[in-house]
């Protein structure tokens, strides 16, 4: 189950590549714009402000998530549902995901698929974290597969579900798109006052600890998070205050049915 309340402890930390990835959006004017796991529906809201003419609409899977997008004032339709089952209406000019198919298995299928049912010249725009060999996630793994939790978790504990941009432009590419891919890394400056859990931990609440949470009793919960804290201190320590948060992310603009202006002459 996602808890809104808890993801949104980050709201402008985790707000910021769903920006940057729509500025690199340059449709002008879509007839309708979806985004995929639109989450509590903060961001898709300013979609409408963005694109005031479209039609927009946002699916998520998490009924909570939904609950909380439809008590927006916003002219967006939000809906519960799987990805995995969402096909573009015909006149679906623009698709945005952001932190979400990093959660979906065979997500790049999807990808091809989306992109040959989209009209031409759509854009198809998508983001995931590609932080997960970062010192959080090997964190997380270590202490999942070494307490006495190991087979409680085993189905919880994963390596890298993505690709890097590289991965993707080459997927999008032989699909015939034209395809923008970039990699960031984003450095957050996590506040940490001394007498609240470590701000690490508490951002991994909102989402890599969701499974975690739902595996475990609540003792069990309780000793897990305690011992993840311990590495998390060691390996994000306080300074001045707050905790230098690396988070790297892949992003990924492509436009369907389109080529390059000015494609690459082969040598003779």
């Amino acid at each position: 189950m996602w808890d809104p309340a808890t993801y949104l402890r980050y709201r402008d930390e985790r707000g910021r590549p769903f920006h940057d990835l729509l500025a690199r959006v340059p449709a002008q004017r879509p007839r309708a714009v979806v985004d995929l796991g639109c989450g509590p529906g903060t961001l898709t809201a300013g979609l409408a402000s963005h694109w005031p003419r479209a039609r927009i609409s946002g699916l998520d899977s998490s009924p909570e998530m939904i609950d909380r997008a439809t008590g927006l004032d916003a002219p967006v339709d939000f809906a519960v549902g799987d990805v995995r089952d969402w096909h573009p209406a015909p006149d679906v000019d623009v698709v945005v995901s952001n932190a979400l198919l990093q959660w979906v298995p065979g997500h790049r299928e999807l990808l091809t698929r989306w992109v040959a049912e989209l009209p031409a010249g759509a854009w198809l725009a998508f983001g995931v974290p590609g932080n997960f060999d970062a010192p959080s996630h090997r964190a997380l793994r270590a202490v999942g597969r070494s307490g006495p939790w190991a087979a409680e978790l085993a189905l919880t504990q994963r390596d890298s579900p993505v690709d890097d941009a590289v991965g993707y432009a080459t997927l999008l590419t032989g699909a015939g798109c034209a395809v923008d891919a970039w990699e960031t890394t984003y450095v957050h400056l996590l506040p940490a006052p001394a007498d609240a859990d470590h701000p690490v931990l508490t951002w991994l609440e909102g989402t890599a600890l969701r499974p975690v949470r739902a595996a475990l009793d609540d003792a069990r919960w309780a000793d897990f998070r305690a011992a993840l804290a311990a590495r998390l201190a060691a390996a994000y320590p306080v300074r001045q205050g707050q905790v230098c948060f690396p988070f790297r992310r892949v992003f990924v603009v492509a436009r369907t049915g389109a080529r390059p202006s000015h494609p690459a002459k082969e040598s003779p």
